[in-house]
């Protein structure tokens, strides 16, 4: 697998030497001539996060070992591997007390270079995947740097700080676990376990033993003993996912855990002392279910101590090229063999003005599925033809001639000189256009700006009614993907009066 590697020394015939040695490993170097142009690289990595990095103990403006510190104090985790000229013992302890993950002599051998490497690899990989990494770097890198998201983080920061139950509230997609691991990762808890529950998955008749273990022969096909998962999370976390979904009779007994901070095992006798911190999560109106008596108000109250609302994707628009760019160096990094390295502009726009029903975890397949389809360097409008047909509304084929010029049939038809005599309208006139086009005024009565919404509205019921019901037209032209124009139907109560049958 291909990784990130910063190479870093201020003698260029060294970075040349490393920079060969490392592709010839089959990884991609980027180098920096000093300690202060590699500490700018790591803290702006973004979405890109280097895998490891070789490290010259000595250079003139900042030294190895300062920059392995301000690494730890920025919360930057990667395994360094230092170089040095000099081998002596003491260099050696002071530079593994400094973090550094292995240590090489100048000149390093390619056998040498690659065995340290390896290493490094393998046990960055293991950290990344099993999150056992420092909470603060888990909470800034997250993919996300909009206004919304960062509300989210500041929250995430203050429930790490205590044991505080947290209930974390969103559609399905929204990455409401990775919030929840972040949260583990940046709390007291960070070295312990962290347990997941999905309340949904579980057969109804096998909660109890599930959550809360079993003695052997507790019941028919108990043919030896279960921990359960309160258990199994006992110092550390336990996620409930989809708590929403728990019958009512597994909440009693939950909520008497809870409270209690002891569990009762399937036919054991004496109950057991937990030491656990809650994290929940539901993508279900839990005040609705509690109104229908699916839910029970005492337990919501014991879980939404902190609640955390993670908001749609189609509410954080800004946030998608980071996500794009993140999953494409992610897919890049897993299979050599896709080609692309990056995405157009106008395939970005595409996304971007698609609704996301299915939140992240439906960009995420549809970057990967672009991956596989892309014969370029470049993801481009062709490799996600699935989008473009629900964001245009039509065959993502015949959006190779919307934008041709008009034929000498339709330049001459009334129609097209109607439109092309329109005049334009300054920012605080009637806009009144020819024939029976009708009206939207931009000022009220009083000469103030009207809401967007009303415009909106009224600029999308002109548009059905202009272009006879048929929504596909209606949605290409007026730049949105269909499924954003029923949501807005909705939301502005205009119905499906008018609405063709497509």
């Amino acid at each position: 697998m291909s990784a990130q590697i910063l190479i870093v020394d201020d003698d260029p015939v060294q970075r040349r030497l490393l920079e060969a040695a490392v592709e010839r490993l089959g990884h991609t170097p980027r180098s920096c001539d000093g300690g202060a142009a590699a500490l700018d690289a790591v803290e702006n990595a973004g979405t890109a996060p280097f895998d490891a990095m070789l490290l010259d103990l000595v250079m003139p403006d900042i030294d190895g070992l300062t920059v392995m510190r301000s690494m730890r104090e920025r919360d930057v985790n990667i395994p360094v591997i230092v170089l040095t000229a000099q081998g002596g013992i003491d260099v050696v302890i002071t530079a593994m007390r400094a973090g550094a993950f292995d240590f090489l002599v100048k000149p390093v051998s390619p056998e040498r270079l690659a065995t340290a490497l390896d290493a490094a690899l393998k046990v960055n990989s293991k950290r990344v995947s099993s999150g056992d990494h420092d909470g603060a770097s888990a909470v800034r890198n997250m993919v996300a740097g909009s206004e919304a998201m960062d509300r989210v983080k500041t929250l995430m920061r203050k429930a790490a700080a205590t044991d505080i139950p947290v209930l974390i509230e969103g559609e399905s997609g929204v990455g409401k676990e990775l919030i929840a691991r972040a949260i583990q990762a940046d709390s007291p808890r960070k070295n312990k376990p962290f347990v997941v529950v999905n309340c949904g998955a579980i057969p109804e008749n096998l909660i109890e033993s599930i959550l809360f273990g079993h003695e052997k022969g507790a019941f028919t096909g108990a043919t030896e003993k279960h921990t359960g998962k309160f258990v199994e999370a006992n110092g550390g976390t336990l996620f409930l996912d989809e708590i929403g979904e728990l019958p009512l009779d597994a909440q009693v007994k939950l909520l008497r855990a809870i409270q209690e901070g002891e569990i009762e095992p399937v036919g054991a006798k004496t109950p057991k002392k937990v030491n656990i911190r809650i994290i929940s999560a539901t993508n279900r109106d839990l005040i609705a279910a509690i109104k229908e008596g699916r839910f029970r108000e005492d337990l919501f109250y014991r879980l939404n101590v902190f609640p955390i609302m993670v908001p749609p994707l189609r509410q954080r628009v800004s946030d998608i090229p980071q996500l794009v760019h993140h999953f494409i160096e992610m897919y890049r990094r897993e299979e050599p063999a896709f080609r692309a390295r990056g995405i157009s502009p106008r395939a970005l726009s595409l996304l971007q003005a698609h609704d996301w029903p299915g939140n992240i975890r439906q960009l995420q397949n549809a970057v990967f599925r672009a991956m596989v389809l892309c014969e370029g360097n470049m993801l481009g409008e062709e490799d996600f033809p699935q989008i473009s047909a629900q964001v245009h509304g039509i065959d993502p084929k015949e959006l190779e001639g919307a934008e041709k010029e008009p034929t000498a049939e339709e330049s001459a038809s009334p129609r097209r000189a109607e439109l092309d005599n329109v005049p334009s309208a300054s920012a605080g006139d009637w806009i009144e256009p020819a024939g029976s086009w009708g009206t939207v005024r931009l000022l009220d009565e009083d000469g103030n700006v009207r809401p967007l919404v009303e415009l909106e509205c009224e600029a999308i019921a002109f548009a059905i009614d202009h272009y006879g019901g048929q929504m596909s037209e209606v949605a290409r032209r007026l730049g949105i993907g269909r499924s954003t124009l029923y949501r807005k139907l909705k939301e502005y109560n205009l119905g499906d009066t008018g609405v063709a049958a497509e």
